[in-house]
């Protein structure tokens, strides 16, 4: 056992190294002085209808990494000026329906039926304080619908830090592995992030996270250390504790050509609670119940390796990402599992997808002409090819693959719909079973 802490730690600590060794190599690249935060950028806070907003966005705050803020406000009653800090509150919703055809081998493996249900139904709250240095707080409140309680979710305070090129994060928030996870749930080009996401990328922790920024070296990164003393019993808490690091090289970063290419990479070290281990996931249905799983299995540390790739030419995005996961088990072998997506998506109505510069990760799209004001809205046209293999020696967990086409209607900042058609097949039980997934979703914040 001791031996086994030894290398879970010596792991954790070469995690730190690369990250922390990083920023030295960046001393006198700093665009700002030492001891002030970076400008911010110069945007109306509420664009009007029909401008073209910036497509790069320099600046971040503490807030809900899963509903965000939309760019546009529908109301002004939810925003205070107090006499410490500014407070403002939102909510988010999603309301989902799914169906499914499926063949006879599909049935035998797992049978699914129609289903509509709440998603996520969650109240944000967020503010700066008013002190010299810039330090900005959120709270988020979601009703899990799986357990039907109301649970904390992000609930953070970032504070700047440019003496370290960056923020420091505490609290409750994002590991901050694989891009995907790091933005805002509600911002997605698909209504479910793919099936290896869920499966083997915890998203929510307890700790500490330090983000980093480096214009002139094109370098963007996060580093964080984590534990469940506080978040023991919820069912994001699946590792005592764990450290977490991305790093990501963006060598086109234009607001003239409107053009962004992102390259990350990312690493994860890990010991599972009770040193045991389970990975499963839906077949990116909420509705469904688990298509992949592996069952709970002994594990005493475990390594997660992806990279990611992203390249953003106007009202066109298209991105990759695949994940490596390799587990020190030797009762199962140290089994190691793997998966990752391609996706592409096209806003024909002109919108870009906004991308935060200091975040590393791609914002809500907000339509040109809100069809509220008399417009078309924002349409985009998106399709997905995710894949995960969740099978290893005597761990059987299965093989899944879907192809998914989406329509997604962004009527205003507030209001979107969602329609989804996918075609999956699940590798599982001595079968191979073929299922269609028809599904839509209806989503509003403010």
């Amino acid at each position: 056992m001791a031996r086994r802490e030894r290398k879970t730690t010596a792991g954790a600590r070469t995690l730190l190294a690369i990250l922390l060794c990083l920023p030295l190599s960046l001393l006198g690249q700093v665009d700002h002085p030492a001891g002030s935060a970076p400008p911010p950028q110069t945007s109306s806070p509420n664009p009007a209808p029909g401008s073209h907003p910036p497509t790069l966005d320099d600046t971040i705050e503490a807030v809900d990494d899963e509903a965000g803020q939309p760019a546009r406000k529908l109301v002004n009653w939810n925003e205070f000026d107090l006499k410490f800090t500014t407070f403002r509150f939102g909510a988010g919703f999603l309301y989902d329906f799914a169906a499914f055809a499926q063949d006879a081998a599909s049935k035998e493996q797992i049978e699914v039926h129609p289903t509509p249900k709440i998603r996520d139904d969650r109240l944000l709250f967020r503010g700066l304080f008013k002190t010299d240095r810039n330090i900005s707080w959120s709270v988020g409140i979601l009703y899990d619908v799986p357990t039907k309680k109301w649970l904390f979710r992000q609930t953070q305070v970032m504070i700047a830090t440019p003496e370290l090129w960056g923020d420091i994060v505490i609290g409750r928030t994002k590991e901050g592995v694989s891009l995907n996870k790091v933005m805002i749930g509600y911002a997605g080009w698909t209504n479910e992030r793919a099936t290896f996401s869920d499966a083997m990328l915890p998203i929510l922790a307890d700790g500490v996270k330090w983000l980093g920024y480096a214009p002139k070296k094109h370098l963007i990164w996060n580093l964080g250390a984590y534990g469940d003393r506080f978040s023991e019993g919820q069912t994001f808490s699946t590792y005592a504790h764990q450290v977490a690091g991305r790093v990501a090289w963006v060598p086109l970063m234009s607001e003239a050509s409107e053009k962004v290419l992102h390259i990350g990479f990312n690493l994860r070290y890990g010991k599972p609670k009770d040193e045991m281990l389970q990975l499963r996931t839906r077949p990116e249905v909420f509705e469904s119940p688990y298509f992949l799983d592996t069952g709970k299995f002994p594990a005493t540390q475990t390594r997660i390796s992806g990279i990611e790739a992203y390249y953003r030419p106007r009202s066109l995005l298209v991105g990759t990402e695949y994940f490596f996961e390799n587990v020190k088990s030797p009762e199962k072998g140290n089994p190691s599992f793997n998966g990752g997506d391609a996706f592409i998506s096209w806003l024909p109505t002109g919108e870009v997808r906004v991308y935060n510069t200091r975040g590393g990760y791609f914002d809500q799209i907000s339509p040109l002409r809100p069809v509220f004001s008399g417009g078309p809205g924002a349409w985009e046209l998106a399709g997905r090819f995710s894949y995960i293999d969740l099978n290893s020696g005597p761990v059987r967990g299965g093989k899944f693959w879907r192809i998914t086409p989406v329509v997604n209607w962004h009527m205003s900042d507030n209001v979107r719909l969602e329609f989804v058609y996918g075609y999956g097949s699940l590798n599982r039980f001595n079968l191979v079973g073929k299922t269609q997934f028809f599904q839509t979703r209806v989503q509003l914040q403010f």
